[in-house]
């Protein structure tokens, strides 16, 4: 194995390693959580926080096309990444 793809592995490995810790230590000591708000694991579900709709100014956005075409633009979207990742994955 050359050095340049061990340096590769070896800078994977400390990197996940301390993504990993970070992870673990924020949720040991259950940093970002609001005391006040304790709905367990859907914590950082919107829906779960009281009144959460008055939160929000509804009428910011107003939708200028039907709906469907933003379901065919969604679909399309995935449809348009699934490729990429399909030829990126088969030049490997």
């Amino acid at each position: 194995m050359s050095k340049r793809k061990t340096a590769a592995r070896v800078a994977t490995l400390v990197v996940g390693g301390l993504i990993l810790a970070a992870a673990v230590y924020i949720m040991v000591h259950q940093l970002g959580l609001n005391p006040e708000l304790d709905f367990g694991a859907g914590a950082y579900y919107y829906a779960d926080i009281p009144e959460f709709e008055k939160q929000l100014d509804w009428d910011t956005y107003q939708a200028q096309l039907p709906y469907w075409v933003y379901v065919v633009l969604f679909l399309a979207w995935g449809a348009l990444m699934y490729w990429v990742w399909k030829r990126i994955d088969r030049h490997k």
